[in-house]
């Protein structure tokens, strides 16, 4: 199934779409670093299986989609923005959310600030922001002080997408395979005059952020969740057993869990694939079933 390359909020973001125009259409946000690629093996099956249609997102900064002009930072409640333009360029009034890590932190805060525009969160191996504890918040000042301040230094060039790719598995900030990191890899690239590739990532994202929410209110906006919500983790996934992310689960009311086999990335990893898939459209169809008996 072949998506079709959107442009939204007045060309300031690109997306990818699979599924039929009028099919009721579900958001899908990607994690950091990443781009709508993300989706680019899950989304196809998610649509055959449920007739809908999912736009996937490049954040600001990331795939396709602008960058932020000088001086203007990355904070992850930004990219609630991108959701919002997104939802007003489609001309919806609300929307199911399909999320992976960064991206499912920037679901949640929505979720929480704007229930009326979030009609269910499916959550891929992330479940709210990243904190930092607040005696820790001069410090975290400090890093992105220092960070902003450096000058950022000229996006990476490859011989090729084989080189690209191999960089990505080798220095990502999560373990990834080259087969599960060749989609998110070839969207970023831009070919040069020479032959050489570049990446289109804006380097400033990965300067350090100024400040976090602190864990109390991480908490707080999970809490305040009334969106119906799936979460699924892989087995070798950022969350686990991990004091944060238990006290996270603890936090969300109705929440359902599914770990399922995989890493970080598993809605793009092949062995893992039709699992993550499965699960999400069983959930979805319980969840229709069980809003029409009632």
């Amino acid at each position: 199934m072949t998506p079709t390359e959107l442009h939204l909020a007045e060309g300031r973001l690109a997306a990818l779409a699979w599924g039929k125009p009028d099919a009721p259409t579900w958001l899908a946000l990607h994690g950091w670093l990443d781009n709508a690629a993300s989706f680019s093996r899950l989304a196809p099956l998610l649509v055959e299986r449920l007739g809908i249609r999912i736009v996937a997102l490049d954040f600001a900064g990331h795939g396709r989609s602008r960058r932020h002009p000088p001086g203007v930072d990355y904070a992850i409640w930004d990219y609630c923005h991108d959701v919002l333009d997104a939802v007003v360029s489609l001309e919806l009034e609300s929307a199911p959310l399909l999320a992976h890590s960064m991206g499912a932190g920037v679901a949640c805060l929505l979720a929480a600030a704007l229930p009326e525009r979030v009609e269910r969160l499916m959550l891929i191996d992330g479940l709210g922001t990243l904190s930092t504890p607040g005696d820790d918040t001069a410090q975290q000042l400090r890093r992105g002080l220092l960070g902003h301040r450096r000058r950022s230094s000229p996006s990476p060039r490859y011989a090729d997408v084989e080189s690209a790719v191999a960089a990505r598995v080798a220095g990502g900030v999560t373990l990834i395979d080259a087969d599960s990191a060749w989609p998110l890899v070839e969207r970023n690239l831009e070919p040069l005059e020479d032959g050489h590739v570049r990446l289109r990532t804006d380097g400033r994202l990965l300067r350090p952020s100024l400040v976090r929410f602190c864990p109390e209110q991480v908490v707080g906006m999970l809490a305040a969740i009334e969106a119906p919500t799936l979460l699924i983790e892989g087995e070798r996934g950022i969350l686990g057993e991990r004091e944060g992310a238990i006290q996270n689960r603890a936090a969300l009311k109705g929440l359902e869990r599914r770990v399922l086999q995989g890493g970080h990335h598993l809605h793009l990893e092949r062995e893992a694939l039709a699992d993550v898939a499965g699960s999400i459209a069983q959930w979805w169809q319980m969840a229709a079933s069980s809003v029409v008996e009632k």
